[in-house]
Formats: structure tokens, C-alpha cells, sequence
């Protein structure tokens, strides 16, 4: 079964482009484009794709909105599409749901894997410009002051899941650091994902942060 996927950009070119190199993919299909948030939100309510790709700067409504309307009301997936490694707005987007992000000088096979891996709900964490900019938006003065009781429902090994999970380790390099299997490790982030009332491994990762479990530069 193909991955149903939406395209919105504002620039015709770039749309065009993603469109034209996810939909020449044999296990993907593209059902719609839209050139700004307003039109991508109308096309995720129509045809309930499996991932949408959203331009982070868009006339009328961006894409953090439209990022945040449909992860709120649908099951679809998002990506956030920018031209910069750094956008001041990035965290934002990955508070409002998203799974990840992607610069627009990304090489076809990186996008279509992108929308594989987050189809298959996994979340954009490998790229180190990912990790860079969620460790960027989450420090800075942004620690709380008091203690974060947030990871308190966590036990010893969810915790040590998470932080591994935060330092942008995939779910079999997990289960060699702790030496368990992947599926015990699937257990672990699936009962963080709950414990915490998080959508995903991206929500999960900026959490660590925020507490402190996670410090910026050190591994």
C-alpha cells in the first residue's frame, strides 16, 4: 500500500520538484499540493494523507499553524520543510506535532526516506542539524527554575531510554547500549510515550531537554 502524502510550499518550483521525486517512488503517492497553509489543511481533511510536508514560511497561515491544526485533528504526520539550518521558529513546529524537519537542499533519496521513516512513525531525529536546533530552542534560559516532576512516572531504565533516545540513537542502538532487544526497547519508548501523554519521539526528545535529563554537548 502506498504512502499518501501532501506537498505544500509556496514556491511552485520547489513543489513541483518534491511532488515530481516522491511521486516517480513506486511505494509513494502524492494527492495533493498547496501553496500555502490555509490550501494545506483544506487538502489533509480531504484526503487524509499519511504524511504532509509543510513549508515552515507560507503566505496567509505557515506552516507552524497549519502544523498544529492538522496534527490536532488528524492521524497524518508531519514534516516541516525550511531553507534554513537554523529557523527561529522550528521548535515551535515540533511542539505543535511535527515529527521532524527537513532543509529544502535535501537529496531525493533523503527525501524519500524521510517520508518512509515518518509513515512508519518514526520521527526525524538522525539528522545532527535536528538535534542541534531542538537543543538550541529548549536551553538558553528556557530551564525551569524548580524541579520538573514530568519524568517522576518513569522508571530507572525509561529514563536512561529516553536520554539515549535524545541523544538521537535509533531504537538498535538503544538495544545495545542497554543490552536488550529492540523489542523490549519498543516497550521502553512506548511506555515513555504514555507515561508522558506525548504524540511522538520528537515530543519526547524536547522533553528531555526541557527537564534537564538531557544536557546540549554531552553524550
Amino acid at each position: 500500500m502506498s504512502v499518501r502524502v501532501v506537498v505544500a510550499d509556496d514556491q511552485e518550483l520547489v513543489r513541483a520538484g518534491f511532488a515530481m521525486i516522491l511521486d516517480a517512488q513506486p511505494d509513494i503517492d502524492v494527492v495533493a499540493e498547496a501553496g500555502d497553509g490555509f490550501a494545506a489543511v483544506a487538502a489533509v481533511r480531504e484526503h487524509r494523507p499519511d504524511v504532509v510536508l509543510l513549508d515552515i514560511r507560507m503566505p496567509g497561515m505557515d506552516g507552524i499553524e497549519a502544523a498544529r491544526i492538522v496534527c490536532a485533528e488528524t492521524a497524518s504526520k508531519v514534516i516541516m520543510l525550511t531553507t534554513f539550518d537554523r529557523d527561529d521558529y522550528l521548535f515551535d513546529a515540533l511542539r505543535a506535532g511535527a515529527a521532524g524537519f527537513l532543509l529544502k537542499d535535501v537529496r531525493r533519496d533523503d527525501l524519500a526516506h524521510a517520508v518512509r521513516v515518518v509513515a512508519a512513525g518514526e520521527s526525524l531525529l538522525a539528522p545532527a542539524a535536528t538535534r542541534r536546533l531542538i537543543s538550541q530552542f529548549t536551553t538558553g534560559g528556557a530551564r525551569p527554575v524548580l524541579p520538573d516532576r514530568r519524568l517522576d512516572a518513569l522508571t530507572a531504565r525509561e529514563r536512561e531510554t529516553l536520554r539515549l533516545l535524545a541523544d538521537g540513537l535509533t531504537n538498535a542502538e538503544i538495544a545495545a547500549a542497554l543490552v536488550v532487544s529492540e523489542h523490549t526497547v519498543k516497550t521502553h519508548v512506548s511506555n515513555v510515550l504514555t507515561k508522558l501523554g506525548l504524540r511522538d519521539r520528537v515530543q519526547a526528545v524536547i522533553v528531555a531537554y526541557e527537564t534537564g535529563l538531557t544536557v546540549p554537548g554531552q553524550r
